[in-house]
Order: structure tokens, then sequence, then C-alpha cells
């Protein structure tokens, strides 16, 4: 009788504890629905991502970037755009998460595209109830830990076939134990205990070998359940999506078929429950998770391509959201008009990272030199083009009252630095990074938006002004618009028939230098670098000797030897 309320009382309390851990559950779930409710479209909170995060997230763009124009990764650094994708990334799934990065990086060369996803952006805009319910089950599907779900994809075939025999004999060990103690007790149970304890320690070595698999085995069936979901939820604009979806999740049947034991969601979501820990002893013993997991091994093989199908639909439904929520934590924004004909028109535009940027409007049919002193704004500037360029063609989102431009090819050649590994010094990785350019525009049939920050000032003054008046030439064709800084204001008399001037300036007032930031039409007049140096203390010698030499070379064309 003592035994039997003992008994009782333990499962009373294991009772317990699992309605305690549903309970929290539920808690959290509705704790998380409210702060979606109140905190949408506010800045991302997370600020921080290691490197290995990012490389890790950018997976899905890599298995996928042979499928056409993408952004490289010249273009990518030299523009910030890891910073600000993370600026963009509202999702709460590994599958939203590498989409949008995906997103990012392949701009849309047909409007129509662009319409299809404007429809899907402004759908979870409009339905708030939906986007809250699809996002719910976006978090539970989470994300993959230390590596990309496509890392263990790629990696399948290196755990080559594996057979189920070995944990067969285990299992038949045992039950050759047991029967032995049916002629004595005392070997059946020395039996019994040598074959758990081989099972026992087999177990982990084998585990061990299998376990990231495991953890993204346990990731597609967490997707594939919470698809079952979402199809109980209204499709509204995304009904042929979630055909397709349903359409994947059946091929993946045998799958799922008997892996709630053996990847219980208790297990995935590490709660603590302590029937899992009951369960954990019980695979340990007859190798349960490693045969399953050799079945659904021959599963996923057979069924990369629905995997993939899965995953690209649940991050594109998840990165519409974060498109909209990028859009409500804006200032202002404007969705981009796209025509055929060569050229830009943007009002009051901005970029997306500065917390109190400075607007411009630029209105050009052919390329842009830009010119003024170092920190005045061309770089900025520049940036702030290409950003809204690239954000135009790939969340349909634009930081200005208006913008109005082709459908490009992206590229640029801003922050380059001399690569000592290959053995390159800066200007050898600037030629190479401009040739990258002009092949490009040789391709038939494509318009390039090009970005050039001080053309080939790798070189002596001479050559790099001859080189550059042929170089932005060639850059000016009727299928490239090309945005360049210099310092050399002869370019902007040599290139005065095929590039438009602009220029920013800056003020001296009461020794501190003052930046407008502001663009101007025409080229810099203004000479200031000399200013400059008495303003951080260089000795007045310097200053007189400078601006005097200076002022020798504009009115004789040469240099007076000190």
């Amino acid at each position: 009788m003592e035994y039997i309320v003992f008994a009782g009382v333990i499962f009373a309390i294991i009772v317990l504890i699992m309605l305690k851990g549903f309970w929290d559950e539920r808690k959290k779930k509705r704790a998380f629905i409210q702060w979606l409710r109140e905190h949408y479209g506010e800045l991302p909170k997370r600020e921080e991502y290691k490197e290995e995060e990012l490389k890790k997230i950018s997976r899905y763009f890599r298995a996928h970037e042979d499928i056409g124009f993408h952004i490289d990764d010249i273009t990518w650094n030299d523009l910030d755009m890891d910073e600000v994708f993370k600026r963009m990334n509202y999702t709460y799934s590994a599958a939203g998460e590498e989409y949008l990065y995906y997103l990012l990086r392949t701009p849309m060369q047909d409007a129509d595209k662009a319409e299809i996803l404007e429809k899907h952006v402004d759908y979870f805009i409009r339905n708030k109830e939906e986007r809250i319910a699809y996002q719910t089950l976006f978090a539970q599907i989470g994300k993959t830990g230390k590596y990309s779900i496509y890392d263990y994809l790629d990696y399948l075939d290196l755990l080559g076939e594996r057979n189920n025999g070995i944990h067969y004999l285990g299992i038949l060990a045992m039950v050759v134990s047991l029967a032995v103690m049916f002629f004595s007790v005392q070997y059946g149970i020395i039996l019994l205990v040598v074959a758990v304890s081989q099972n026992i320690i087999s177990y982990f070595k084998y585990k061990n070998e299998i376990d990231p698999y495991i953890i993204s085995f346990g990731y597609i069936l967490k997707m594939i359940q919470n698809v079952e979901k979402m199809e109980k939820l209204p499709a509204g604009a995304f009904a042929e999506e979630m055909e397709e979806l349903k359409s994947c999740r059946k091929k993946m049947g045998q799958f799922k078929a008997g892996s709630y034991i053996i990847m219980s969601p208790s297990r995935m979501n590490a709660s603590g429950n302590p029937l899992e820990l009951v369960m954990d002893y019980i695979r340990m013993i007859f190798h349960l998770d490693l045969i399953k997991f050799n079945l659904m091994l021959s599963e996923v093989r057979k069924n990369k391509e629905s995997i993939d199908k899965m995953l690209t639909i649940i991050g594109y439904m998840e990165a519409a959201i974060a498109v909209g929520a990028f859009r409500a934590s804006l200032e202002t924004y404007c969705l981009p008009r796209f025509d055929r004909r060569r050229g830009m028109k943007a009002e009051n535009m901005y970029h997306p990272l500065l917390e109190k940027p400075v607007k411009n409007s630029i209105l050009t049919e052919k390329g842009v030199l830009l010119t003024g002193s170092n920190a005045s704004g061309k770089s900025t500037f520049l940036k702030t083009v290409a950003v809204n360029a690239i954000l135009a063609q790939t969340v349909h989102t634009c930081m200005a009252d208006s913008y109005s431009a082709g459908l490009y090819r992206i590229m640029s050649s801003m922050a380059l630095r001399d690569n000592l590994s290959g053995g390159d010094s800066y200007y050898i990785v600037e030629i190479k990074s401009l040739k990258r350019i002009l092949n490009q525009i040789e391709e038939k049939g494509t318009t390039v938006l090009c970005f050039v920050d001080e053309v080939l000032r790798g070189t002596n003054t001479v050559e790099r002004i001859a080189a550059s008046t042929q170089i932005l030439k060639s850059l000016s064709r009727a299928n490239v618009l090309c945005f360049a800084a210099t310092h050399d204001i002869e370019l902007t008399h040599l290139l005065e028939k095929y590039y438009n001037n602009y220029h920013f300036e800056e003020e001296i007032i009461d020794n501190d230098v003052v930046f407008h930031y502001q663009l101007l039409k025409g080229r810099a007049t203004t000479r200031n670098a000399i200013k400059l140096l008495g303003v951080m203390g260089y000795e007045k010698e310097i200053i007189r000797e400078a601006e005097k030499m200076a002022e020798d070379f504009l009115r004789s064309g040469n240099w007076e030897r000190g």
C-alpha cells in the first residue's frame, strides 16, 4: 500500500510539473503576442552580430547565388549592407532571417516581381491579426543554432549510407539476456547489465556523430508541424504559396511519421519536462533516436528539393513581414517607380542608418561627378543613393519622398584596401575592382548603376587624371549610370560633356569647420584643405607657405621648388 501511495505522489508531482510547463509555455506565448502588438515598427533591439553568425545567415544566399545577378561582395561591403540588414531584421526564424539577407542581395530586374512583393508586404501591413498569427508560428519554428540548415544539408553525403543493424543487435542482446533469466536469474542479470552498458556507451559514440543533424532534423520537423498550423490560418494574398507548402509537407509525411517520441517538442525546446528525462534514458538504452535518424536521413536525401522549397516560402513570407515592420520604423518612405529611361529622380532622399540624416534630392539623366573636401558628404551621398537603389529593387522601399529610376545591376568601387594576403597593392586592387564593372557593362542587354569613390587614388596625379578620364568616359555609355566622387577638379572640366557636376561645401566659422552636407549643383569652387590645417593647430608658417605655393601653381601651372 505504501508503494502505491508513493507512486501516486510521484505521478502527481510529475503531472503538476507538466501542467506548470504547459502553463508557462502558454504564458510565454501570450506575452510574445502582446509584445508583437505593442512594438510593431520599433527599431530592432539587437545590434551585435558575431562574424560567424552573419556567415551563417548568408548560407541560403550562397546556396542560391547562381540563379541570376546579385550584389557582389565588394559592393555589399562598400555599402555596409550587413548593417542595413541588421536594421531591417525583424524576423524570428532562421528561414526568414536567411531569406531576408538573400532578398537584399538579389535586386529584381523585373517590375512585375516588385508588384508581387508589394502585394504580399501590403497584405501583412493591412491585416494585423493574420500577421501576428503567422509571426507566432515563425517564432515557434525558430533558429537553427550555430549552423544554417544548409550547412547540414550540404554535409549529409559525408555521413554515407547508415545501417540500423548494429542498433537492432543491441536490442536483441537485451531480449536474449531477459530470456536467459528464465533459466538463470544471476547470469541473465549479468548479461542484461553488460548489454545495457554497451548500448549506453555506444549510444554516445553514434550520437556525437549525428547530433548536429538531429538538430537540423528537429528544425525540419518544427517547420512541417507549423506549416500544418499555417494551413488553418487565412491564406489571403499567399494562397498560391500555401498550396505549395501543403504539397511539400505531404511529401515529407514519412519523415514526420513516428518522430514525436524521438524528437518531441519539449526535447527540441529544452523545456525540462520530467517525462523527457525518462525518454532520454530509454533512447540511450534502445537507440530509438539513432534508429529513427537513419530512417529520416533517407527521407531528407529524397526530399531535398521540397525542404528547400519550404524554407524558401516560409522565409519569403516572414521577410515580407519584416519589410512592413521596417517601413513602420521609418520617418518617411515611398514606393519606387521604375521606368526604362536612363537616369534617376529622387526627392529628399536619406540614408536609413543615420540618426539625423540630411536629405538630398537628385535629378539626372546622365552620370554625376561629385567634388568637395574630405568629410563634406560625398561618400555618404554615394552610399545613400546606392542603398536606396538596392532597397528599391529588393524590398520595394525607398527612404525618400519620391524615387524614380530604371532597373539596374548595381555595383560599386569605394572602400577598397590593400590585399596583403594576395600580394596586391591598393592600385592593383582598385583597377581590378573597376575592371569588373567595365566587364559587367559589356554584357548584352544589361543596364548598370555604378558608384566610384575617388577614382584611381592609388597612383600619381598625371596618370590618375588621364586614366580616370577614359575610365569615366567608358562608364558614361547609354546603358550605364555612374555616380563618381573625386578631388580632381580637372575631371569636372574634362568630363563636362558626359557628367553633371555636383558638389558639397563646408564653412570655417569661428575657427571651426561646419559641414552642411547639402548637395549643390556645379563643381566645387572653394578650397579649404589648407585652412583645415589651421583649425587642427598646425603652425602658421606651414599654412602660409602652403597657401602661397597653391596660389603660385594656380597662376602659373608650375610648382615652385622649395
